[in-house]
């Protein structure tokens, strides 16, 4: 028979998960059903996930006031979350922003110190001419100043932060189901969910956070209106004696006004396989997929190559001092909305919600964007006046 649930949360990634977490505090009868990263990427046949990573910037300060609340409030609760999941994610190294003086064509670091100020947060502006003191570590053009965000800013594991999550909901009394969801299908009143093994999981009402692979047709009867992206990220090996140097470096964001100049790094990390990486992203092609298979395959290739030359390149004119011990590359995916922020409506009547859609901007956020969803599900209905936008789903 049919394990049977008041709501199930398709999708155990960084919004699913803390969906969960926040749905978890309800006492309802929660389930979360989604697989766990495959150890084989290239052999398996299975969904995948863009958090299957060991970092990702975080930052409060957004030109856009919606994503700066999500970040803000996400933020808040990060010490909560490692406390109580025993799980450390968040790493404060603080947050660089460059981009050309203001006053010029590109208004990009005008608007990082209007919302800086809006926001009330504490992150001097760095002149040009003090940019390289500062952060000897990197190189900038010569007119390029900063904005530097020391506290509530640097990078989070993303792996690390949905096992906390996944942890926290199953103390509040959640059913994680580690499997892959086949379909979801609307009985009358009831929701049914399959796995790929044959389950069947029926609930009042589910949430779709699939990332994605949202766009899946078994598990959403409307297609989605969201843009997968293929991503390339390149990763700079650090040398073991050389990490030492870089112990105090931040997270870098380069604005440039050539989009394809423009890029994001992180300081080393420490990966599964026991060895430091710099991060950066900063992939120029605009490759959309336009099928869930085709998002599987795309995982499971060798990436784009010439994306990561170009990323090569510019890490190469933004740390000339590293000598990379290798480079190696590997393929994610970014989700785009149409109206660039996360969707977290219903889908079919009251029964079926959506929770995706990350804009490149969301892993940061994620705990909050997972709260908006478990609010949603709970209730029927998002209320979130504080935010300028309704977080409404759009379909082809």
């Amino acid at each position: 028979m049919a394990e049977t649930f008041d709501f199930i949360i398709v999708g155990k990634g960084m919004m699913g998960a803390a969906a969960a977490r926040h749905l978890g505090q309800s006492g309802a009868r929660i389930a979360l059903i989604g697989p766990d990263e495959p150890q084989d990427w290239e052999n398996h046949q299975g969904v995948f996930s863009s958090h299957y990573d060991n970092g990702r910037i975080t930052r409060t300060i957004d030109p856009d006031p919606v994503w700066a609340l999500l970040a803000q409030r996400s933020i808040e609760r990060y010490g909560r979350i490692e406390t109580e999941s025993g799980i450390g994610f968040y790493s404060e190294a603080g947050c660089l922003i460059t981009a050309p003086a203001p006053g010029g064509v590109d208004t990009y670091l005008e608007q990082v110190i209007a919302a800086r100020d809006r926001l009330g947060v504490e992150a001097p502006f760095i002149e040009a001419k003090d940019v390289a003191t500062r952060f000897p570590w990197f190189q900038f053009p010569e007119d390029y100043c900063g904005v530097f965000e020391p506290r509530n800013a640097g990078h989070i594991n993303p792996r690390a932060l949905v096992e906390a999550q996944v942890v926290l909901a199953e103390k509040a009394g959640v059913r994680v189901v580690r499997s892959e969801v086949s379909a979801v299908v609307r009985v009358g009143a009831v929701i049914n969910v399959r796995t790929v093994e044959g389950k069947v999981f029926t609930a009042d009402r589910a949430l779709i956070a699939a990332g994605g692979f949202s766009i899946a047709k078994p598990l959403l009867s409307r297609p989605l209106d969201l843009t997968v992206k293929a991503r390339t990220v390149l990763f700079a090996e650090v040398a073991e004696g050389d990490v030492a140097r870089f112990a105090r470096m931040p997270s870098l964001i380069e604005a440039a006004l050539e989009q394809d100049q423009s890029y994001y790094l992180l300081p080393p990390i420490r990966y599964p396989d026991g060895k430091f990486y710099i991060k950066i992203g900063g992939d120029p092609s605009d490759i959309n997929i336009g099928s869930e298979p085709d998002v599987r395959a795309w995982f499971r290739g060798a990436a784009n190559r010439t994306a990561a030359d170009h990323m090569a390149g510019l890490l190469s004119r933004a740390m000339p001092s590293l000598k990379p011990a290798s480079l190696t590359w590997k393929p994610c995916v970014t989700t785009f909305t149409r109206h660039g922020y996360p969707y977290i409506g219903f889908a079919d009547s009251d029964r079926v919600a959506v929770l995706t859609g990350g804009n490149g901007a969301a892993a940061k956020s994620s705990d909050e964007i997972g709260r908006l969803g478990a609010l949603l599900l709970q209730n029927g209905v998002l209320d979130a006046p504080e935010y300028e936008t309704d977080f409404a789903v759009c379909f082809r």
